[in-house]
């Protein structure tokens, strides 16, 4: 077995997890082969008795079988493949395995990152739509999470000036979540790219989504924040970014709206205020 189809059936295994896996790769690595048996990897993995336990019982399932045939015939990307891209390599836990959907060259252009209030204000699609537009064929990819609110502003406004635009989602790609997203996420999954960490059948769970926000600043070049309240999931992308060296802009709202406070007080500890698409060009093309 290839060091990379391990890697993709041990992300479908129930029991290991992200710390688990990584120490299997590790080991590999350090050994120069591949390890094969339950017992190896139980061991490699450092998995206490109870997980040991549900790992192997898994692992030599129908269902683990089943899973392994209905994802071959997705489109896969694992931290060993040359296309990975380096700048999410770099990041705070790169994903070890990723499924995709749509255009996989996306992932090696410049990627602009619009997050914000999943309840944006009219306020916030005004911006988008203003920041936006004048960025077609600048080159830049959008990214977001295909959330309500600012989100799907920014997908929307990104197909519809024709930025390609990429979707990283926090349920299996044949999950749709919000159910709203439906059209949306079929249209970005078949001209843009959709990405996400989880297996086919995976449901929309809370942890998934600040584990999706990572990638997602992990991939961008830099990250704009258009609306977020004083403490907001928005706000931790943004502090993400900024671990990953990430150029981080805030859209500037009035001092009494709620949903510009984030904004205001990222500005204010120092992230640069965007107050249109020249901005942008500057932050990410300085960049890289």
């Amino acid at each position: 077995m290839q060091l990379r189809s391990l890697l993709i059936r041990l992300h479908l295994a129930e029991g290991i997890g992200y710390a688990g896996m990584a120490k299997v790769l590790h080991s590999c690595l350090r050994q120069h082969r591949v390890l094969t048996t339950v017992a190896e990897l139980t061991k490699a993995a450092h998995l206490s008795t109870a997980d040991a336990r549900r790992f192997r019982a898994d692992w030599e399932s129908a269902r683990f079988n089943q899973a392994v045939a209905r994802h071959q015939e997705l489109q896969i990307l694992t931290i060993l493949d040359r296309d990975y891209p380096i700048t999410l390599m770099e990041s705070f836990q790169p994903p070890l395995v990723l499924f995709l959907q749509g255009k996989r060259q996306l992932l090696a252009t410049p990627q602009l990152a619009i997050v914000g209030a999943r309840q944006a204000s009219p306020y916030a699609a005004r911006c988008v739509a203003q920041l936006l537009e004048p960025l077609a064929g600048s080159g830049l990819t959008i990214i977001s999470g295909l959330a309500h609110g600012t989100d799907s502003c920014a997908h929307r406004q990104a197909l519809r000036v024709k930025l390609p635009t990429i979707g990283v989602i926090g349920t299996g790609l044949d999950v749709v979540y919000p159910r709203q997203n439906k059209d949306l996420q079929r249209e970005v999954g078949q001209v843009g790219l959709l990405i996400s960490e989880y297996p086919l059948g995976s449901a929309p769970a809370r942890y998934h989504f600040p584990e999706r926000n990572r990638i997602i600043a992990g991939l961008c070049a830099a990250l704009v924040v258009v609306e977020a309240r004083e403490h907001s999931g928005s706000l931790i992308t943004a502090n993400l970014a900024l671990q990953n060296n990430r150029n981080v802009l805030a859209v500037p709202g009035p001092i009494d709206a709620p949903m510009s406070v984030g904004c205001n007080q990222l500005i204010l500890a120092g992230a640069k205020p965007v107050l249109n698409s020249r901005h942008i060009i500057e932050e990410i093309y300085h960049k890289i």
